[in-house]
């Protein structure tokens, strides 16, 4: 909003000019953002308190966790709505991968919201069916796909991490493709979203480091210089990552162990989703790999356990899924898993980083 109203002011005022960099934008965007988490936090935490939005805890999930029965949840609404003032605030809003954004974040959070009101607010333990939820989550990545997809000179080539010359182009099919992305992050986030602060550390990173490759991406130099596909309407994306970044910041101070409050559906959802779109718009779908690897492995410790259970009939890989699970059942306290994954999760994304370079 600010790019749009109060930059053209710049020919009368000179200092306005400085609301043209996406640098500056992005700085105030994750300051803006990590300030409206704040101070919402202490509002809504009281105001999911005396609804009794509590959480739901597993019978069989490990026994350290019963304690947490209770704490509010459903905090993920005070991220989305940090994420979506700031974006409104900060970014260029003639800008289409803006509204991409904006819609993948605010409808992500509603099927989520609804998950988490059928099961905190109305009691039904299950929420929406697995298969039900699936199946809206992929529609909504379907449509963004299409959006993506017909977004003024946006590339339909696939970047390969490491590997210069390889740009596989999928056409019509990376439609399909984008789908894929968005709907496996969103999930993958959400299966991460297990332990105090687990989730929300690596959001941060990964939002971190997609800032940097939505830099580049977007600015057609430093593209040409790193030999990546050069996206224009990219560079704006920086300033999503900004808000991402900084709404996650300001839940974190909340959400740090031990918890006032849980994100929920409403926000491993959609931060899963638009971190997704952030890795489609940008061209690094297949880094997310990397740069999100925490996630991963996290999703892949589900499938794996759940197809090691069914083909052997009884018999598990890990003592629980998703892994994190695990690593309790083996002894390490909360704050020691939460840390280690965190240092995991930098790794990775410094080692994405080199990508840039490494080719």
């Amino acid at each position: 909003m600010f790019k749009n109203l109060i930059y053209p002011l710049h020919e009368y005022l000179t200092f306005l000019n400085i609301f043209q960099y996406i640098t500056f934008r992005t700085i105030y965007a994750t300051l803006t953002a990590f300030l409206i988490c704040l101070l919402l936090g202490p509002k809504v935490i009281k105001m999911l308190s005396k609804m009794q939005v509590g959480q739901y805890i597993r019978d069989d999930g490990p026994e350290s966790h019963f304690n947490k029965a209770g704490t509010p949840t459903m905090g993920g609404v005070m991220i989305i709505f940090s994420i979506v003032v700031t974006i409104l605030i900060w970014a260029d809003l003639t800008n289409p991968n803006i509204w991409i954004s904006i819609w993948v974040t605010l409808s992500f959070g509603l099927v989520g919201f609804i998950d988490d009101y059928m099961m905190q607010v109305k009691k039904k333990s299950k929420g929406l069916s697995a298969v039900g939820k699936f199946i809206l989550l992929f529609v909504i990545a379907l449509i963004t796909g299409i959006m993506v997809y017909n977004t003024p000179g946006f590339s339909t080539e696939v970047i390969v991490p490491f590997f210069k010359n390889v740009k596989p182009d999928f056409g019509i099919f990376y439609i399909l493709f984008a789908a894929v992305v968005i709907t496996g992050t969103s999930n993958a986030v959400n299966l991460t979203d297990g332990l105090d602060g687990l989730a929300i550390g690596p959001v941060v990173i990964v939002a971190v480091t997609y800032m940097v490759f939505s830099y580049v991406t977007g600015h057609l130099e430093m593209a040409k210089h790193l030999d990546i596909t050069h996206i224009k309407l990219c560079g704006e994306m920086t300033v999503v990552c900004g808000a991402l970044a900084g709404a996650g910041m300001g839940f974190l101070w909340f959400n740090s162990y031990p918890a006032q409050v849980f994100m929920g559906d409403v926000g491993s959802l959609s931060l899963g989703g638009l971190i997704g779109t952030i890795a489609v718009i940008t061209k690094q779908e297949i880094l997310l790999v990397i740069a999100g690897g925490l996630f991963v492995m996290e999703a892949l410790s589900v499938i794996f356990q759940v197809g090691y259970f069914k083909i052997t009939k009884g018999k598990r890989i890990f003592r629980m899924a998703p892994l994190h699970h695990h690593f309790e059942l083996k002894g390490w306290p909360e704050p020691k898993v939460i840390i280690r994954f965190w240092i995991v999760a930098i790794t990775l994304a410094l080692i994405s980083l080199s990508t840039l370079k490494i080719r």
